[in-house]
């Protein structure tokens, strides 16, 4: 069963109720994998950045205050449904963000749609989020499978990938990111020969490695993330598989996952993420507070998940409330400033645009401080890893 509630977090004095704020407070819930394969990916430091966002926010929006409510979905869509619903119908939860797990944030969107909640998702992938499966009150965040196959699917192909075999987890999120990334290195020129899947959380890729390796595949693309990806790769690693010629492309992997497999193992792997601490003076800033209050630096994830969080209060102040179709609408209409994006907008399906970076992790003697992991290829600009909006297959009518 479920994790009890850790409830939390920075709530101010407040002061006399006003009818714009319901129930005297405005409630968000992140729900995520707190004892899983994404433990790290998000999990208990996602919680840790939405309070950091409300801590920075100033603890009250409109006089009144702010708590952060969390809860570990176990990666399983049945148990994060329920949390949702017992959030909404009975603790007054106003909007649920994070949602690590492509099928769980499917689940959760849906239900929220149903009860006229807001989401903001920042830790699943999966296109359909603001494709098919979309709603006027849904928001993704951070990134998704579409930027990530043309982060490190366009780039490993221009490097000479040209033919590729992929090795994915059996759910919403690998189908997704199989899929775009196939499309793209398609696009550009190269084969797809195959592809593998496997279970969510499995400890023994041999099987699957060795069936990528027989491919003759010159890119071995990993369409999995968190513990799968870090145990696919020290196995590729003992079957001599990059060592053989072969490249491997994990195409969701992040600062947290680099530091949980070392630098050893995972130098010179391609990847792409959303945010980097070490890119600027001023990201390198929120990156040392978030380590003070954690123990980690933060990945994309962690940082697109303060950003949600500010996104919403900014809102909820413009709109001059938390009903929840002006919030909405308030998030579509204003700008993302933020620590995560500088030059973030808000498509009409729901999908914030901003720039990812493509990112190629350091040499062990080229780290010159903890954490100082990767070094950041090329820009990619939001426009160009995002899909077009209006290609995108969400039904959303907008005037």
């Amino acid at each position: 069963m479920r994790k009890l509630l850790l409830s939390a977090a920075v709530i101010a004095t407040a002061g006399p109720a006003l009818a714009e704020i319901s129930d005297g407070k405005v409630k968000i819930g992140i729900l995520n994998d707190q004892s899983g394969v994404y433990a790290d990916f998000g999990g208990k430091y996602s919680f840790e950045a939405a309070k950091m966002a409300v801590e920075d926010f100033g603890g009250t929006v409109m006089d009144m205050p702010i708590e952060v409510v969390t809860a570990d979905h176990q990666n399983k869509a049945d148990i994060a449904s329920n949390i949702a619903r017992q959030w909404y119908d009975t603790e007054q939860v106003d909007a649920i963000m994070e949602l690590t797990t492509s099928s769980v944030a499917l689940a959760v969107q849906a239900l929220s749609k149903e009860a006229n909640k807001i989401t903001i998702t920042t830790g699943a992938a999966t296109t359909e989020l603001t494709g098919a499966q979309c709603s006027p009150i849904g928001f993704h965040w951070a990134y998704d499978t579409h930027a990530l196959a043309v982060g490190t699917g366009g780039a490993l192909v221009e490097q000479g990938g040209d033919s590729w075999f992929f090795l994915t987890a059996d759910y919403a999120f690998g189908y997704s990111l199989e899929e775009q990334t196939s499309a793209y290195a398609t696009e550009k020129g190269g084969t797809v020969l195959g592809a593998v899947r496997h279970p969510l959380s499995t400890t023994d890729f041999s099987s699957f490695l060795l069936q990528a390796q027989a491919s003759g595949a010159k890119v071995i693309g990993l369409a999995n993330a968190g513990m799968d990806t870090q145990n696919a790769i020290k196995q590729a690693s003992e079957f001599g598989i990059v060592q053989s010629g072969q490249r491997l492309a994990a195409l969701l992997f992040t600062l947290a996952e680099v530091h949980g497999l070392g630098l050893e193992a995972a130098q010179g792997l391609t990847l792409t993420e959303s945010f980097y601490w070490n890119r600027t003076p001023e990201t390198a800033e929120f990156g040392n507070r978030f380590m003070e209050k954690t123990g980690v630096m933060p990945n994309m994830v962690h940082t697109g998940t303060y950003s949600a969080v500010m996104s919403y209060l900014k809102a909820i102040e413009a709109a001059g409330g938390d009903e929840t179709e002006a919030v909405a609408a308030k998030l579509h209409e204003l700008p993302v400033e933020d620590i995560f994006a500088g030059n973030g907008k808000v498509a009409a399906n729901g999908r914030m645009i901003s720039d990812v970076y493509l990112l190629e992790v350091k040499k062990p003697g080229e780290s010159e401080t903890p954490w100082d992991y990767f070094n950041v290829k090329a820009t990619i600009p939001g426009d160009q890893a995002y899909l077009d909006p209006a290609q995108s297959g969400c039904p959303l009518v907008t005037n």
